[in-house]
């Protein structure tokens, strides 16, 4: 079993190291952690986007590329991602395991040193970021904003959580709004820069064969002392337990489109990555709408023919839980009340054991299948840091085996209808 390690570099620089030799290759990556908010989403975006057009050192995407050819041909890519009100951006790098190296020369120091030149060593021009580096990225930026309408479905979650949540930090788009990407300019952004580095904690994450202390010493020599005046804050998440109406509020939208897509935002009572009833929440998820046996997949989808898909997720960080259907425009009514109905059906206990188990096995199956994914296993400790947590996977999966059909049905109950968002056609 891999275990992680967590030591801390500097004040507000902390490592998280998993020492395995079950991959070909090492992965590295620096997340600077900032409230989500909506003066400053956009501007954070683009940060990692500019930062990897060039170093001092390496100006341009060419002499990074070759940079990387050195390291056996590794990669290291940008960024942006939103753990509950948390804004995280920076870099993932990859490269092979030094293990795997045909002459016995080290990949891991040179792959740090360029991780951190990127991060502290940026292509200047008169004193601030070069300005073509920055329109370019910036349109590129709002492209990506322009683009999350074209995907419909992952579109009206993006909606739900942003009518849901108006007012709240977790309402911000990871990717900040278009009005304020254009607004960006070469100064602008190296003031936003600076801030980052001062105010920011620095998570890194390492894989790979190294022992940790010979990876503790690469990075304190590629991440010098960063310009802090004091330890910097990890930012905190608030959680709305109940539904701020006593009615749930109907968001309505008309685009062009053939088929609607009805989704619905839920309250978990409270209960979120913190909690100790988490893993309830996570097995009442996966027999409601998390996995191909839950309840909405058999009932609404195969069994009643009422949705295109039907699903459910959950927003761990901020406590909420989302389902996600494509529905005929005319079964609105009868969709969301089934849907309805199959929450009221976990509420009342009606779970069978086949169900219940059904449901554990998913969970227990991805969390390891997630540990034999460099890039999932980065994610998971990176989401833990975030959350300023450091419970590995087999400690999770230990939780979720225990609990109970009581637990979920508890947890079922706690959770409350916010918000529905419903999107139909132009003539619907």
């Amino acid at each position: 079993m891999t275990q992680a390690i967590h030591r801390e570099l500097r004040p507000g620089v902390r490592l998280t190291a998993v020492h395995t030799d079950k991959f070909k290759t090492s992965m590295l990556s620096l997340s600077l952690l900032a409230p989500l908010e909506a003066d400053t989403a956009a501007s954070n975006a683009l940060l990692p986007y500019v930062l990897r057009r060039g170093t001092e050192a390496h100006p341009d995407m060419a002499a990074l590329s070759a940079a990387l050819d050195e390291l056996y041909g590794g990669s290291i890519e940008p960024f942006v991602r939103k753990k509950g009100e948390t804004q995280a951006v920076g870099f993932v790098a990859s490269f092979l395991d030094d293990a795997y190296a045909l002459d016995g020369s080290r990949i891991l120091e040179p792959a740090a040193e360029l991780l951190g030149e990127l991060l502290l060593r940026p292509a200047i021009q008169d004193g601030v970021f070069r300005r073509d580096y920055v329109e370019g990225e910036r349109a590129n930026l709002i492209d990506r904003i322009r683009a999350q309408m074209n995907e419909k479905r992952a579109y009206s979650i993006h909606r739900l959580t942003q009518e849901m949540c108006a007012g709240e930090a977790f309402g911000v788009d990871k990717l900040g709004d278009e009005a304020s990407a254009a607004a960006v300019s070469a100064e602008s952004l190296w003031a936003a820069y600076q801030h980052l580095l001062a105010t920011a904690p620095l998570e890194i994450y390492y894989c790979g064969s190294a022992p940790v202390e010979r990876v503790e010493t690469a990075l304190r020599a590629a991440i010098p002392a960063l310009p802090r005046s004091e330890r910097p804050v990890r930012p905190g998440c608030k959680i709305q337990a109940e539904p701020a109406a006593a009615e749930p509020r109907l968001v309505t939208e008309s685009l062009d489109v053939t088929q609607g897509k009805l989704a619905l935002g839920f309250r978990t009572g409270g209960i979120s990555v913190w909690s100790e009833e988490h893993p309830a929440l996570l097995v009442f998820n996966a027999v409601y709408g998390g996995t191909a046996t839950s309840k909405l997949f058999l009932n609404v989808r195969e069994k009643l023919s009422l949705c295109y898909f039907a699903s459910s997720m959950l927003e761990k960080y901020k406590g909420l839980l989302l389902v996600s259907s494509g529905i005929e425009f005319q079964n609105y009514e009868k969709a969301k009340g089934e849907i309805l109905a199959q929450l009221d059906a976990c509420r009342e206990g009606k779970i069978e054991d086949w169900e219940l188990q059904a449901a554990k096995r998913a969970i227990v199956s991805s969390l390891r299948a997630g540990m034999d994914s460099q890039s999932r296993m980065e994610d998971y400790w990176s989401g833990q840091a975030a959350a300023g947590l450091e419970e590995d996977q087999e400690a999770l999966i230990a939780r979720v085996e225990q609990v109970t059909a009581a637990q979920v049905a508890e947890a079922a109950r706690r959770t409350k209808l916010d918000t529905v968002y419903f999107l139909k056609g132009l003539e619907g």
